[in-house]
């Protein structure tokens, strides 16, 4: 079967991105959820850190606006994004499948006073509406300061998406 030239995974290859593998928990970290959730024509993402390509956690770490700066933070919301779809293909078998994406919640580890978290969540966004086109891409967002995040994550972006059967 030849692949769309418009499908999410011939776009990604039009970027030159990669999609890493499937998320890798290590061993001593009990998640008792999945990260991938389907119900019916729904499908509820986890919140998703940055995988390295053979699905290694890989953070970013620390607090935006201390650790990080805010066009770190939007680069690896741009690659939390890739670690989004790298889950969703391995669950669903195709990024073809999502009809649209519905909501986007991010969440930025933020030093005392910063205030950019939208423009850091905007990498996710923007990657999203780039593979996805504006039609099917289009989604509600929030994006929030917290004063810290599991591991001590950077930055935890979670989603919804609809699918086809």
């Amino acid at each position: 079967m030849t692949e769309r030239t418009d499908s999410p995974e011939a776009r990604l290859q039009a970027l030159g991105l990669q999609l890493p593998a499937p998320a890798v928990v290590p061993p001593q970290v009990h998640l008792p959820f999945s990260f991938i959730n389907v119900r019916d024509n729904r499908v509820m993402i986890s919140g998703h850190p940055k995988q390295d390509l053979d699905g290694a956690i890989a953070g970013p770490y620390g607090q935006v606006g201390a650790d990080l700066t805010t066009e770190e933070a939007q680069l690896a919301a741009r690659d939390i994004g890739l670690s989004v779809l790298a889950n969703l293909k391995a669950e669903l078998g195709s990024l073809d499948r999502i009809t649209g994406w519905l909501r986007v919640f991010g969440m930025v580890n933020s030093a005392p006073g910063y205030a950019d978290q939208h423009i850091a969540i905007n990498g996710f966004s923007d990657l999203i509406i780039e593979v996805f086109g504006p039609s099917v891409g289009k989604h509600a967002r929030s994006a929030i300061g917290v004063a810290g995040l599991p591991m001590n994550f950077a930055i935890e972006i979670e989603a919804e998406v609809s699918i086809s059967s």
